[in-house]
């Protein structure tokens, strides 16, 4: 009988049978998908939990352990919260200084980007540098500085303060994103409107803001949970109780000897409603603004 010859066989080549790009792609998305449900549940259980606590009596808020559903639902929380405090009426000084400001920001920071993605001026670059250091600067160094010039000006207790700075010149990061997106709209429509007899201001306001409306939707959206969120200009600024915005009523909450966690939850839940609806109606633009306006730099 012929010797069998033994076979040397290393570990290294003891290998699992490798798996097919197919089943490479389905694990890849399974663990994206995992991820992302975790992910979501963090963000969103926050939110779930003001919304339960805002149902709950105040003996049932910190039991121990928690109790998610409560066995009765105490709606008189939400009525409690717009008459606790006088909510209606910070709710229209609220929307009136958001209103004002966000179309001030949105327009203003139109206008410079344009200027700064399709004029040519000497030290463009340079100031627009400028302007994008401006971010950089926290807003506690300016605080006293631009309150004692609103002081000298009689401004103190109005909503001047909270609306007009808006109109001169924006943000510095809104005016960065519109550049961004204004520098992917072709120069052949506007030289071609140029040809036609348009003028500057007439290829701005009827080819550059019609083009422009994913960004502007997303500069919009940025300003309006700046505005409506604002608790520290109002607190600086207003002292009269009747001029007060909706976070600075969310205060008063706080301020109280005893709080009442239910009503102050059912309120924060009624000022957090109007940036969640805005949001969810004009998501797709958002969206779209976002990933459109770094493409061209």
């Amino acid at each position: 009988m012929a010797k069998r010859k033994k076979q040397k066989i290393k570990v290294g080549e003891l290998t699992m049978p490798s798996l097919t790009i197919t089943q490479r792609k389905r694990i890849q998305t399974i663990f994206v998908y995992l991820f992302l449900i975790v992910s979501s549940t963090a963000t969103v259980l926050p939110l779930l939990w003001m919304i339960s606590t805002s149902l709950k009596s105040g003996s049932v808020i910190f039991q121990i352990p928690p109790q998610w559903f409560p066995d009765s639902l105490h709606w008189e929380n939400y009525q409690r919260a717009i008459t606790d405090i006088p909510f209606f009426l910070y709710l229209k000084n609220t929307v009136i200084i958001t209103f004002f400001r966000m179309i001030a920001e949105v327009f203003v920071s139109a206008l410079v980007a344009y200027g700064f993605a399709r004029f040519d001026f000497p030290g463009k670059n340079i100031w627009f540098m400028i302007l994008l250091s401006t971010i950089m600067l926290p807003g506690e160094i300016t605080m006293i500085p631009v309150f004692i010039m609103f002081s000298k000006l009689g401004w103190i207790n109005t909503f001047k303060p909270l609306i007009v700075p808006a109109f001169f010149g924006g943000q510095a990061v809104f005016v960065f994103l519109l550049r961004q997106f204004f520098l992917t709209i072709p120069r052949e429509l506007e030289e071609a409107a140029l040809m036609d007899g348009a003028s500057r201001w007439q290829i701005f306001y009827k080819i550059f803001l019609p083009l422009s409306k994913p960004a502007l939707v997303t500069i919009a959206l940025f300003s309006f949970q700046g505005s409506w969120n604002d608790l520290l200009g109002p607190l600086m600024y207003l002292n009269d109780s009747n001029k007060f915005t909706l976070q600075l009523g969310l205060a008063m909450f706080n301020g109280m000897t005893k709080v009442e966690w239910g009503p102050l939850m059912a309120a924060s839940l009624l000022v957090l409603l109007p940036t969640l609806v805005l949001f969810f109606s004009l998501q797709k633009y958002f969206v779209e603004g976002i990933s459109i306006t770094g493409i061209k730099g």
